[in-house]
């Protein structure tokens, strides 16, 4: 029996474990990937206050499971099946055993939402990526795309723009969602192309992506990309389905809470992206994380 077990090892889950730990409460991990969650599929972050000249995603996401783990907290690797949260006692089921908990704080994040385009779910893998670090080194001096106009998919453009010969960066508005400090760093560079108020209506090849087919959303026009690969940065959708018919969840699928954490069930909490919030950013992960083992450290003591 925990105290308190954290579903998900992201920023989010690894700053509820240090200040649970830290707060003298038995607390478990479980993760399925690594540590990290989605921030380690990203490269250099520049706007995690502390480090000026930015700091590498991997290192800072291994630097926090270090840190949690100095603090007391245990972590596993196991991917969780099922979650009972309606009792006092939390039952949490991975693919290797069964564990109980006084509170629960949800932290599974978000993936990559799909572009929904022909050609998407047959050439994934094969072309078709939802992560440019992960991805981008096997394209070096090739031609790829990027769809997106938020903060990711202008990080994935200037990432990419170190390894390849040519980067379009497709956005179906006129203007980017992203910092304008990003923005313009993109707009900088010589071998980024922007192709404005487009969409990508269908990725082809056989064996591999060879071409992108793109709309003019103003004039209804079409033509064609012949390019190496895609990289798609269109947003996310919350890993909510182990809570779906337990928790209430807003219009878009993500967890309800109130600013302490607090779902609608007694020691239930949630932080980090799957949370219905403004802002999904590492920094903001990390704070969700910090209030949830604050909550559950109230509630235990009110109970």
């Amino acid at each position: 029996m925990y105290d308190v077990i954290i579903s998900g090892g992201g920023p989010a889950g690894l700053n509820a474990a240090l200040y649970a730990a830290r707060s003298g409460l038995s607390c478990l991990v479980l993760e399925k990937m690594f540590a990290g969650g989605q921030m380690a599929t990203t490269s250099s972050l520049e706007n995690y206050i502390g480090f000026p000249d930015g700091i590498d995603a991997v290192t800072l996401a291994m630097q926090m499971e270090q840190q949690a783990k100095g603090a007391g907290a245990e972590i596993r690797y196991d991917e969780i099946i099922s979650v009972e949260l309606q009792d006092e006692i939390k039952k949490i089921t991975t693919k290797k055993e069964t564990f109980e908990a006084k509170t629960i704080i949800l932290c599974m994040g978000a993936s990559p939402r799909q572009l929904g385009a022909d050609g998407e779910d047959r050439l994934r893998a094969r072309g078709v990526s939802y992560c440019a670090t992960c991805d981008g080194a096997l394209y070096k001096g090739k031609t790829v795309a990027v769809v997106g106009g938020g903060d990711t998919a202008l990080e994935d453009a200037l990432f990419l723009a170190k390894y390849c010969k040519k980067v379009y960066l497709i956005h179906r508005r006129d203007a980017f969602r992203g910092t304008h400090t990003l923005a313009e760093k993109v707009k900088a560079l010589e071998n980024v192309e922007l192709v404005m108020s487009h969409v990508v209506t269908e990725i082809k090849g056989e064996a591999r992506v060879s071409a992108l087919t793109v709309e003019n959303r103003k004039n209804g026009s079409t033509h064609q990309i012949l390019l190496d690969g895609i990289f798609i940065a269109v947003g996310t959708v919350p890993n909510t389905d182990l809570v779906k018919e337990q928790l209430p969840l807003d219009d878009q699928g993500y967890v309800v809470t109130d600013d302490a954490m607090q779902t609608a069930l007694p020691g239930v909490f949630a932080a980090g992206d799957l949370r219905q919030k403004l802002l999904r950013q590492v920094i903001t992960a990390a704070s969700d994380g910090a209030v949830a083992a604050f909550s559950a450290l109230r509630y235990l003591s009110e109970h």
